[in-house]
């Protein structure tokens, strides 16, 4: 690639620190030129059609083989935790921030303002969170329980979200309060701990969890596991391993001006680079050396009463990604070892129409023997996810889907922003999805021979997209990479199973945390 764009000398330096080379920088500015390709969907993914319906007979059959699965395989469970709780408590900032561009001191009328609001001081004694604020409160400005009785929302929230102490709204949604126990209080990361102790212990009894997080939060991460490590081994007769990675500075993507000129901030005219969402995480998965691979997003953790649906069902989706993967090594190993006959082939068809779902005939259309077996090893020959897939109840998520990619037909999680809704016969599909994607993922990262998959080779670089925001007063466009689930595992071997709503219970809103699954 010729490159167009004249960069500064301090422009290819500040590149050089990152890691990033100056032809990804201009690709990148492409991207804002041309755009993204939408996803070419074709039908939602169903049950039987792409998603896979087990009876409790077959979910017990494979939680009962889930011990001898996991037998000399290696597991570690995969956390992204590093955003911020911002979004958290974005309902109760805003208000805090009218209140106080109103600059007057009569406090509002709650049952007028925001439903969020007026929900979480209606409830505010059942939040784990209370006795963190009670006890903030109670230093500045006097006992919290009078204030809410006396609508001091104002006080509350200035006390609240100026503390030094506290830090919620920068506080990393992993080390918030989610849950109380008899007075203990825990965390989505001591629950991911304990999550991990109940369907990520191999043969030894060792539990291995890796985090991404942010690195300025590194720390209080490392202190609280550290705490917890030992409670927990001796809680659950397990040996904690935890590692975490922070995201790349490699991974980051240039922000763009209205024009689709590279931006530059207001104070030093440097340019601007931004974290490339969750799919720059491919890479801190690349890095993970592990047979099986549990993917769950730190905030979907739900309270003991109603784990054992959790527990289950990951089982069940390690027992089935084994039991794939098995098949799957067999035909690969015999192709690899010189077995060349139509039996096979035929083994490898029927496999491929009745577990994967693959319709075959465009594909297969007018090639030789030798073509087949070469088409089949290289699908096969390829890192493979076992996804849950929840019933659609209008929680936010991407879908599942069929794609067509030139004659090659393929499962694919896919998000909004990925479908063109302007186009009536994309919309029309899109909203016929009856799943969605909970991020619930097992994944298997090593080929036949027990080498690891690069990750990296496959991924559809084209499946991002371009998103706007605003930086000192102005709109600027930045981009997200492939998500990590969606086009960064877009050429892996996919299965869609479905789990039920009872696994998936996320916190997006400190409110989400009086659902009963919370509570």
């Amino acid at each position: 690639m010729s490159i167009t764009t004249k960069f500064l000398p301090e422009d290819i330096a500040l590149m050089e620190r990152k890691g990033i080379n100056i032809e990804t920088v201009e690709k990148q500015l492409n991207y804002f030129k041309k755009g993204f390709e939408y996803a070419n969907i074709i039908r939602p993914a169903t049950i039987g059609d792409g998603i896979i319906k087990l009876s409790d007979e077959e979910i017990n059959d494979f939680v009962d083989k889930y011990d001898e699965s996991i037998k000399g395989n290696s597991l570690v469970k995969f956390v992204p935790a590093s955003g911020a709780a911002t979004r958290m408590f974005k309902a109760l900032l805003e208000f805090k921030n009218d209140l106080e561009a109103k600059d007057t001191f009569a406090e509002p009328d709650l049952e007028k303002s925001k439903g969020l609001v007026a929900d979480f001081f209606n409830n505010i004694i059942h939040f784990p969170l209370y006795t963190e604020i009670y006890s903030e409160v109670a230093q500045k400005l006097g006992n919290l329980d009078v204030l809410v009785a006396n609508k001091e929302y104002k006080s509350i929230l200035e006390a609240t979200f100026s503390s030094d102490r506290l830090h919620l709204a920068n506080r990393p949604k992993g080390l918030i309060g989610f849950h109380k126990y008899n007075g203990e209080v825990r965390t989505p990361v001591q629950e991911h701990m304990i999550e991990g102790a109940n369907y990520a212990k191999d043969e030894n009894g060792v539990v291995n969890l890796h985090f991404t997080v942010s690195p300025e939060h590194y720390d209080q991460f490392v202190e609280l596991t550290n705490v917890y490590k030992e409670v927990y081994s001796k809680r659950y007769d397990a040996k904690f391993e935890i590692s975490f990675s922070t995201q790349l500075p490699s991974t980051d993507t240039i922000a763009a001006t209205a024009q689709n000129e590279p931006f530059r901030k207001e104070e030093d005219g440097e340019l601007l680079f931004r974290p490339g969402g969750h799919g720059a995480l491919l890479e801190n998965l690349n890095n993970i050396d592990a047979d099986i691979v549990f993917v769950k997003n730190i905030d979907n953790v739900t309270s003991d009463r109603l784990k054992e649906d959790t527990y289950k069902y990951k089982k069940a989706l390690a027992s089935i990604l084994v039991d794939t993967q098995s098949k799957i090594f067999s035909f690969l190993r015999r192709y690899n070892e010189g077995e060349r006959s139509e039996e096979l082939t035929h083994e490898v068809i029927e496999f491929c129409m009745k577990r994967l779902g693959w319709s075959l005939g465009e594909e297969l259309n007018g090639l030789t023997q030798d073509e087949m077996e070469s088409y089949f090893f290289d699908k096969l020959n390829r890192p493979i996810r076992v996804c849950g897939m929840v019933k659609n109840e209008g929680e936010p998520g991407g879908g599942p889907f069929w794609l067509k990619d030139g004659n090659h037909r393929s499962l694919q999680i896919v998000e909004s922003a990925q479908i063109n809704f302007a186009n009536p016969v994309r919309r029309e599909i899109a909203n016929a999805a009856t799943h969605f994607n909970p991020v619930d993922l097992v994944c298997g990262l090593k080929d036949y021979k027990g080498d690891k998959f690069d990750l990296m080779q496959y991924r559809n670089e084209n499946a991002g997209f371009i998103t706007h925001k605003s930086r000192d007063g102005q709109e600027i466009q930045a981009i997200e990479l492939p998500g990590l689930w969606n086009g960064s595992m877009a050429y892996w071997t996919t299965l869609f199973v479905e789990v039920p709503v009872s696994t998936f219970t996320p916190v997006k809103t400190v409110n989400d945390l009086l659902r009963p699954e919370h509570r």
